[in-house]
C-alpha cells in the first residue's frame, strides 16, 4: 500500500483530525463540556481589555485543556479496547489521564484569574 505524501497527506491528516473532534464532541461528555467552555471563553476573550499576548495565553491554555482531554479519551479508549475487566494498571492509566486533565484545568484557571485580576 502506497503512503500518501505532500498535500494529499495533509488533507487526510486534516480529515482524521476533524473526525477526532467530531467523535470527541459526540461521544465524550467531558470533551463536549470543555469544547463549549472553549468556544464561550475564547470568544469572550476578544471583549476583554487584555493585550494580544494575554489573549493568546488565555486561548492557549483553553486549547491545552482540549488537547489533554483528547489524549485522556484516547487512553480510555485503548484501555477499554484491550479489556473492560477491572485491573489495577487499567485503573491507574485512566487515573493518570484524569489527573493530567485536572492539572491542565488548574493551569487554565490560574492563567485566566491572574490575567483578569492584573
Amino acid at each position: 500500500m502506497e503512503k500518501n505524501t505532500g498535500i494529499k497527506r495533509l488533507i487526510f491528516a486534516f480529515i482524521y483530525s476533524m473526525q477526532g473532534l467530531y467523535s470527541g464532541i459526540r461521544h465524550e461528555s467531558a470533551f463536549r463540556q470543555e469544547f463549549i467552555l472553549f468556544v464561550v471563553l475564547a470568544t469572550a476573550s476578544f471583549f476583554l481589555d487584555v493585550t494580544a499576548l494575554e489573549r493568546f495565553a488565555m486561548i492557549s491554555v483553553l486549547l491545552a485543556v482540549l488537547i489533554v482531554e483528547a489524549l485522556n479519551s484516547a487512553i480510555e479508549c485503548v484501555v477499554d479496547r484491550v479489556s473492560t475487566d477491572n485491573h489495577k494498571l487499567s485503573g491507574r492509566a485512566k487515573d493518570y489521564g484524569s489527573l493530567a486533565v485536572l492539572l491542565t484545568l488548574i493551569i487554565a484557571a490560574g492563567t485566566w484569574i491572574l490575567i483578569l485580576l492584573d
